[in-house]
């Protein structure tokens, strides 16, 4: 055998040919990038928008907007470039740009992305990060009971706008304000206002987009295949969005709220699940488990469409055995209850829900399940004792029934309608991002989940899009293929992704937007 020894000169200078190298690449991307950006953009794009890592705000943005401290971690991908478009000419740049540089794009409206999809490719490499927070307009129009809303608005900012024009109207979308509403309607997005009014991606009459060619499209110039397509069938994998067309709702002038705690009751919680689908359709009562030092603390949860005398008479009738009073009762408007499920008074100024910030972040893990059959007590104990073993685990309970068993399951693409009471969300934070306490928190949640597996839906074990959970499969890289992504798509859409896939394959036939969980198109490799 033959040794050969490299000198230390020699090893440095290989090391730092390679990183030179690597720069110069990432150096030409960007600036090959910028140039086509310019060169296909028919409005000016100003230097301000655009980020490379050698600016020294580039990691201020791209973390500032990143909910996940798990997917800020420096070891984490990184994008070459980070574009913040002023106007829709910009995205049809960006996506033109794309296509002909064969450079992948991620699309980032709010940041709430569960796995960080929109701003971190674990597939492709180099990736380039469209950041959409400056398409933020939003336009009510009462009289016509719509709004127009740019996708890098937030939901906090639609129902102020709404709120400034009418006391009456609301739309039903997610609990929390800072949730970007691009992301949020292409998952399907619910909120308090479920059982009363479906999902946000049910309350869309119409789109503005920008498709794989560069092109403006709305409702009547997409087509209905990849309008239902877009409104449930998750972010990324069809087009860029721009804008949504809205249907606002109604809403009583007094809505009432209250939240209760009973703390290990499991006979009160099985009871919960046998009745909570079957309420009143004005009535939304959410479930928490939470660990409180060391004690499982369950609470209830509650919005309902009208007075507080109103709701004693519904509860004595449907749930007596919760045992609300009128102590535990706050009339109040809409408008506020949101501030309210957003875990401030209601009473606080409603401009919180203007503010763009999270108002915190930490590092987590989320998975989900779908209940079509109340979970014994044994269970249900079971539960508590797991939760006693974590530090900051949270079980959200969210309850079915009412409009979403009326709507089919094959209206939108999200399935998971009639026959279910309830969803669960396991989630986990934690504050240190140390790999040993980052595996250990991973593997409770995971632990968790595979303990529910005899008490939840089955063929498939469903999820939900918009709470992406990668352990359920991914892409590999230069390979979305079919077979593998059925893994995932049959659990986040059931039968509507064959329909899914058959769309795709007719408007992004080339496989242009695409991330780790994009829907495929049939037979092509990328």
């Amino acid at each position: 055998m033959i040794s050969i020894k490299i000198s230390p000169t020699i090893y440095v200078l290989s090391i730092f040919l390679l990183l030179s190298a690597s720069l110069t690449t990432s150096f030409s991307i960007q600036n090959n990038f910028i140039k086509c950006l310019s060169t296909n953009s028919h409005v000016p794009i100003p230097s301000t928008t655009i980020f490379t890592p050698n600016n020294s705000s580039f990691a201020t943005i791209l973390v500032s907007r990143a909910e996940n401290l798990r997917l800020t971690e420096p070891s984490v991908p990184k994008p070459v470039l980070l574009f913040t478009p002023l106007n829709e000419s910009h995205v049809q740049a960006a996506v033109i740009c794309s296509k002909k540089l064969g450079i992948n794009i991620r699309f980032r409206s709010g940041g709430h992305d569960f796995e960080g999809l929109s701003y971190v490719s674990f597939i492709e490499k180099p990736f380039v990060v469209i950041d959409l927070a400056n398409l933020r307009s939003i336009s009510v129009d009462i009289e016509k009971e719509t709004a127009w809303v740019q996708v890098g608005a937030t939901l906090g900012e639609v129902y102020y706008s709404i709120a400034e024009k009418s006391k009456v109207h609301g739309f039903p979308a997610g609990f929390c304000p800072s949730v970007g509403v691009g992301g949020h309607i292409t998952g399907g997005g619910y909120g308090s206002l479920l059982r009363k009014y479906g999902l946000a991606a049910d309350n869309v009459v119409d789109a503005l987009i920008v498709d794989a060619n560069g092109r403006l499209l709305d409702r009547k110039s997409m087509g209905e295949d990849l309008f239902w397509a877009i409104r449930g069938g998750g972010g990324g994998s069809f087009a860029a969005i721009l804008s949504w067309k809205i249907k606002l709702v109604a809403v009583p002038e007094t809505v009432t709220v209250f939240t209760v705690a009973r703390n290990q009751d499991t006979k009160l919680l099985y009871r919960w699940q046998q009745v909570v689908d079957k309420l009143d359709d004005n009535l939304q009562i959410r479930v928490q488990m939470l660990n409180i030092n060391a004690t499982v603390i369950t609470t209830y949860s509650a919005l309902f469409l009208g007075g507080a005398d109103r709701l004693l008479q519904v509860l004595q009738v449907s749930f007596p055995e919760l045992g609300l009073t009128r102590v535990d009762c706050i009339e109040t408007s809409w408008i506020r209850s949101v501030l309210y499920f957003d875990n401030n008074p209601v009473n606080a100024s409603l401009e919180i829900l203007r503010r763009r910030r999270f108002s915190n972040r930490f590092y987590y893990k989320s998975k989900v399940d779908f209940v079509q059959e109340p979970i014994p007590e044994m269970a249900l104990e079971e539960l508590q004792k797991r939760l006693l073993e974590e530090e900051n685990p949270v079980i959200v309970w969210t309850p079915y029934g009412g409009m979403m068993s009326r709507i089919s399951e094959s209206e939108t693409p999200f399935p998971h309608r009639k026959g279910n009471i309830f969803k669960f969300n396991y989630f986990v934070g934690w504050l240190d991002g140390d790999d040993e306490n980052e595996a250990r928190h991973m593997n409770w949640v995971r632990s968790l989940y595979s303990y529910m597996t005899p008490y939840v839906s089955k063929s498939p074990r469903a999820a939900y899009v918009n709470y992406k959970d990668l352990d359920l499969g991914i892409n590999n890289r230069g390979n979305t293929s079919l077979i593998q992504a059925t893994s995932w798509g049959l659990k986040y859409f059931k039968g509507n992704f064959k329909r899914l896939v058959k769309v795709k394959t007719k408007v992004d036939p080339h496989n242009l937007f695409r991330h780790e969980q994009s829907i495929p198109t049939f037979g092509l490799k990328r």
